[in-house]
């Protein structure tokens, strides 16, 4: 099977790398999660100017429609880079959806998202529904010829400073099942009350209290079912981006640094861990590889949360050891070492923990 990028892929892959070269070249990292949200809002403009927050939309709503290859090399190239843009929540996830619903409301918003003008975030899990649609409390009423929402939505990642909000909701008018709703950031009856998640990124819980949407999104819960897969294979690409930079300068600080008058790479019993850790980054790479060829093709899902489950726990082994290596100094801010961990540890448990997506591909099998 041919492995070897196309000309556009190679393109859209040095595009990626040009951003994370030039905005990210010293210690602006740290510098862009000090802001109020956690990101400098110029560079998702950037990121907008540069195609990037399109990247999977529809053509007719002025995306790229790239494939899974392409999806992925983006996000491997973000996760080597460190990116702390709510790429995936915003753009990918929450925006994807918006793009997808009906034409009067998808042709309204869709130029604005692919262009960074507004953001999106989707406010979906809750306290006792931490992984779907089971056990959701917020609650969609008719009131006269409007609809209310009333609920608490804890964890809305990169809900910090949207424009708009995607709202899960059970429908009472339609047994309780469960719809999307669009929502205003500046609608009466919303409060949201920001935090920093591990990875020093910023979430938001929304409070709505008979808040009244803009609309409904049609077929929110497919939509939902079907860009998730797609967050997933990002989620999971990004994670082996971090993954590759923290084992290159792991092997790095092994080469330089000294004890007993000889690099710590000589000593025997480290080369078999840092054995150990490339052959399992090998294999998370395989299995990503595995599940993109196998896009289009029933066994995709299976693929992707047998690669999400065995990714997700990799990466944590890998951070830790990293860690480890470095002794103290991996845990501080002026190695990558410990950012990046943080950020591995935020991946392999949202939005749900990895044993989820194993159970799924156990019963896919």
């Amino acid at each position: 099977m041919n492995f070897d990028l196309t000309e556009d892929e190679q393109m859209l892959k040095a595009v990626a790398e040009r951003f994370l070269d030039n905005q990210y070249a010293g210690e602006e990292r740290r510098e862009y999660q000090s802001q109020p949200c956690g990101f400098e809002p110029r560079n998702w403009a950037l990121l907008g100017e540069l195609g990037i927050l399109a990247a999977s939309y529809p053509e007719e709503a002025g995306g790229l429609d790239l494939g899974a290859t392409s999806i992925s090399l983006i996000h491997h190239a973000m996760g080597r880079g460190l990116a702390v843009e709510p790429l995936i929540d915003c753009a990918l996830l929450a925006g994807g959806i918006l793009v997808r619903a009906q034409d009067e409301i998808a042709g309204q918003w869709a130029d604005d998202l692919a262009s960074g003008a507004k953001r999106v975030a989707l406010a979906h899990n809750e306290f006792d529904a931490p992984g779907g649609w089971s056990g959701l409390r917020t609650q969609a009423r008719k009131a006269g010829d409007t609809v209310q929402l009333t609920g608490t939505k804890p964890f809305t990642m990169g809900g910090c400073g949207s424009d708009l909000y995607l709202v899960s909701a059970l429908d009472s008018d339609a047994g309780d099942a469960g719809a999307l709703y669009l929502v205003a950031a500046d609608a009466d009856g919303l409060d949201v009350e920001t935090w920093r998640v591990a990875d020093g990124s910023m979430a938001a819980m929304l409070r709505l209290t008979d808040v009244r949407p803009i609309a409904r999104i049609e077929d929110g819960a497919r939509l939902l079912a079907e860009v998730e897969q797609t967050a997933s294979l990002a989620r999971s690409s990004e994670m082996v981006g971090i993954m590759e930079r923290l084992f290159e300068h792991t092997l790095d600080y092994l080469r330089q640094r000294e004890q007993f008058d000889q690099p710590l790479s000589r000593f025997q019993a480290i080369q078999h861990r840092m054995a150990a850790l490339y052959a399992k980054l090998e294999q998370a790479k395989s299995l990503l590889d595995f599940a993109i060829v196998s896009k289009g093709t029933p066994d995709y899902a299976k693929r992707l949360d047998g690669a999400r489950a065995f990714i997700a726990e990799t990466g944590i082994e890998l951070g830790h050891e990293a860690i480890q290596l470095h002794g103290a100094m991996g845990i501080t801010q002026e190695l990558s070492i410990g950012q990046g961990h943080k950020r591995l540890m935020v991946l392999s448990r949202w939005p749900e923990a990895p044993d989820a997506a194993l159970d799924r591909f156990a019963l896919a099998s």
